[in-house]
């Protein structure tokens, strides 16, 4: 693998809220923030090397942790339930606390001047996205079923009996349209800020008309939501951090295969294959990747972060190209 450019560029990272979380041991607030803080490193190398970065983040297990502490402190004091597009706002906000403050240590240790913001992120989804219709991403604490059904009646919700474990609240996951402070985001990009943004994919929002949004209950894919950032800003490079060191073909079976590089039409043409990717995982990085390319990005990348500064030296990774 050839390096990538060196010259100095814009590059969207999407890390996962996973990597935040090492294990069922390591979950506590000051745990996460010690894994940003190995996940920040490798940004500043990144950083050191002339890149200007717009940071995306999931925050899946987050928002998990505030709906459990929402609904626990409602059954136990009848506090408020927090609504899952604030629960967003949340995790976004801490999630990026974690990021900013770190990175911002990492570049004054290094004597890097170069500020670093937080932008609490809107999406805009289609209200009448069919996923709307079709709700299948479980959220929240498990219920009995008297419980789930009196919340269905009495506040509309979607639920569902998942694997003889309980019942779950579950929400669409809709296709993002609009990133709503992008002219924000770009402004900071050009004045040199490093921008953390679109976490978890963004609060979804929807137009209840006239340009009037209100938040929903949904959950955007952090990998599509950080893909539309980087198809709107014209980034350089769509690098897409996460748990493997390369993407494989045909992943954890005997005759699995690591790629170093793929054009755009064999990516389309493996994801289509169905077999190769799994839905949950590595299918939506690809094609989060493909919309990229597709809409005129020129590179991508995909490995985990502790390869991020091999692998922009093309030493390690998967490296995704047009053609």
């Amino acid at each position: 693998m050839a390096p990538l450019n060196e010259t100095k560029k814009v590059a969207v990272v999407a890390i996962g809220g996973n990597s935040l979380i090492k294990d069922k041991q390591h979950q506590t607030v000051e745990d996460q923030y010690m894994a940003a803080h190995e996940t920040t490193l490798h940004i500043a190398d990144m950083i050191e090397e002339g890149w200007d970065v717009a940071i995306g983040h999931g925050n899946g297990p987050q928002v998990g942790f505030i709906l459990r502490r929402s609904e626990i402190a409602h059954k136990v004091e009848g506090m408020h339930e927090v609504p899952l597009d604030a629960c967003g706002a949340d995790s976004q906000g801490a999630i990026g606390y974690a990021l900013q403050q770190n990175l911002q240590n990492e570049l004054f240790r290094r004597g890097i001047q170069k500020p670093v913001a937080t932008v609490i992120t809107q999406v805009l989804v289609d209200k009448e996205d069919p996923a709307f219709k079709n709700p299948t991403k479980p959220i929240g604490g498990f219920m009995d079923e008297p419980e789930a059904i009196k919340r269905r009646d009495e506040m509309g919700w979607s639920v569902v009996e998942d694997a003889g474990r309980g019942w779950r609240r579950v929400v669409a996951s809709p296709i993002p349209k609009e990133v709503v402070e992008l002219e924000t985001v770009q402004i900071l990009i050009k004045a040199g800020v490093v921008v953390i943004t679109v976490g978890g994919g963004g609060i979804p929002v929807i137009d209840t008309g006239n340009g009037v949004y209100r938040g929903t209950a949904a959950v955007i894919d952090k990998d599509y939501a950080s893909s539309l950032l980087a198809q709107k800003i014209h980034a350089d490079l769509f690098l897409i951090s996460t748990a493997v060191e390369k993407v494989a073909l045909n992943f954890g079976k005997p005759d699995q295969k690591w790629i170093d590089r793929m054009t755009l039409a064999e990516a389309k043409q493996y994801l289509a294959e169905g077999i190769h990717f799994a839905k949950g995982s590595m299918a939506p990085k690809i094609q989060a990747i493909i919309w990229f390319l597709e809409a005129g990005g020129k590179q991508a990348l995909i490995t985990n972060p502790e390869n991020i500064g091999r692998a922009l030296k093309g030493e390690t990774g998967t490296l995704i190209v047009r053609e």
